[in-house]
């Protein structure tokens, strides 16, 4: 049987080439720019070798666990089908753990494993030069194959267990949101180092704590092997852990998917439904959904969006007027934004307008719809605030601030969201009607509106004064005090947000008749 699946492992491999011309012209296309890369980055790595053991290290760490990360985030981004899905074995009676093994056997022969295998010649002849043994040369580049091959095998099969019929455009969206979340900002650090001939500290901190998790520790023994052994032996450890462990998970899937009988899945009558394809099947995913609907489609939530960047852009010009320093102006826009992302949804409920009736009616418990409003901002914040204050740190200089900046936008922007939260059901007020511009405002007989913005603006600066307080002496006395920022924030902002839905939500269930008055009459 072993034999059988792997000669079929290697006639899919082989079937890729057939076919019509435009499929086999893709193919063929897709190789070649592989053999490419596969060859600059074999180029790269012998370019190594006459460098220090230091760069050498950096470098082999930073993109090994650039590639391990990346078999485990390709199943789940790809949406490709498994040809070796174990479910697609169960008729056959083989024993879970023979299957298992089997399938790890038949993962290492495709085209990625290969490029891995071509590009584990060039790290073992740069450690070569470094007179590093072969033995924990080899034992490296085995370890990091086996882990990028299991993760893979774990990643599809969680894939096909739990996103199958769920994988659609808006869900490869969120993937995508989450990769540019890392990679813009690790961009911006990286080019903000000053080499200067030699490897930025910031850099070997960062190399060594990746030596210490899954994604790097196999690939950084060598390198730690001639310059600290004993950093180079928990490495190793937390290598083997990470291939035992991941190889336990595998024999669980297979497992589960070889005695476990799968509820069919309607794909049909899922089809085209969007984000309620994606959210979960519960009231709060429902109502996130929902909201990510009216957020993505109606011009009123799309103008309060747009307006933010451009309000933070203009704070830097009186600035600048009043003179300034340059350095001290790039700070201002970024916790501007944060107060701002946080403030959007201290309204929201009157953009429902009548149609708040279908959560009151069905009886959505308030936690449900307080969060679930607040997923559309999140979902846009927490993005735009992780690449923003990478950006506005490496303009003005000190990434030492880092800390400092990201602690006053936590506080600000979850300060206000909880704010919003009590605001949104307590106290809202008429906006222009669905369908209309979103510049045309309605007459109000009251200031209730103006006292509702007030007081989310108000109550989220308050909850950032202690980060602002430790970052303003970071800033001037010691930028030591810039971690007590960052903890000061995160506790501020995290109590306000979560104290703001536990009130909103209580506001929310016992206002309900109100809210639906409110609806009706405006």
């Amino acid at each position: 049987m072993a034999a059988y699946v792997l000669r079929l492992r290697v006639a899919l491999l082989v079937g890729a080439l057939r076919g019509g011309a435009s499929h086999v012209t893709r193919v063929v296309i897709g190789l070649t720019l592989l053999a490419m890369v596969v060859a600059a980055a074999c180029w790269a790595l012998l370019t190594l070798r006459e460098t220090t053991p230091t760069t050498a290290l950096t470098v082999t760490v930073l993109a090994g666990s650039a590639v391990t990360l990346g078999f485990a985030l390709a199943p789940l981004m790809g949406g490709a089908t498994d040809p070796l899905d174990p479910r697609r074995f169960t008729l056959l009676g083989l024993p879970a753990r023979s299957l298992a093994l089997l399938l790890v056997v038949a993962g290492l022969i495709s085209v990625p494993v290969a490029a891995i295998i071509v590009l584990a010649v060039g790290f073992g002849a740069v450690w070569a030069r470094f007179d590093i043994p072969a033995l924990p040369v080899t034992v490296s580049v085995v370890l990091g194959i086996l882990t990028c091959v299991l993760l893979a095998r774990v990643c599809m099969a969680l894939a096909a267990m739990f996103l199958s019929g769920r994988r659609s455009r808006e869900l490869s969206g969120l993937f995508v949101l989450a990769v540019v979340v890392v990679v813009v900002p690790v961009g911006v650090f990286l080019s903000s180092l000053e080499w200067n001939g030699a490897v930025p500290t910031q850099l070997v901190e960062a190399v060594q704590a990746l030596a210490l998790t899954p994604l790097g520790a196999a690939w950084a023994v060598p390198g730690l092997l001639g310059t600290d052994p004993d950093a180079a032996t928990l490495s190793l450890v937390v290598a083997a852990g990470t291939v035992i462990f991941l190889g336990a998970v595998w024999m669980l899937l297979v497992h589960r998917v070889l005695t476990t009988t799968e509820r069919p899945s309607v794909v049909r009558e899922r089809a085209g439904l969007g984000w309620f394809a994606v959210a979960p099947g519960t009231p709060g995913g429902a109502v996130s959904a929902r909201s990510l609907l009216y957020w993505s489609r109606d011009r009123r939530y799309i103008v309060n969006i747009l307006i933010i960047p451009v309000a933070a852009a203009v704070t830097m010009v009186p600035l600048l007027v009043a003179g300034v320093p340059w350095e001290l102006v790039v700070l201002v826009p970024v916790p501007f934004a944060a107060l701002f992302l946080g403030w959007l949804p201290h309204n929201d409920l009157a953009y429902d307008s009548t149609a708040v009736w279908m959560h009151i009616a069905s009886g959505v418990r308030g936690f449900s719809d307080r969060i679930g409003r607040l997923v559309p901002v999140l979902l846009i914040g927490m993005p735009l605030l992780a690449v923003a204050i990478p950006v506005a740190i490496s303009l003005h200089g000190r990434w030492a601030l880092l800390p400092a900046l990201t602690g006053v936008c936590v506080a600000l922007f979850f300060g206000g969201l909880g704010l919003s939260s009590v605001s949104s059901a307590v106290a809202p007020y008429a906006v222009s009607r669905p369908g209309e511009s979103p510049f045309q405002q309605p007459q109000r007989t009251t200031s209730s509106g103006a006292i509702a913005q007030a007081l989310v603006l108000g109550g989220a600066a308050l909850t950032a004064v202690p980060a602002l307080w430790f970052s303003w002496r970071a800033l001037t006395v010691d930028i030591t005090e810039a971690d007590s920022a960052l903890w000061a924030g995160l506790a501020a902002g995290g109590t306000v947000f979560l104290v703001g839905l536990v009130v909103g939500s209580v506001a929310f269930e016992r206002r309900g008749g109100r809210l639906m008055e409110f609806a009706e009459s405006t």
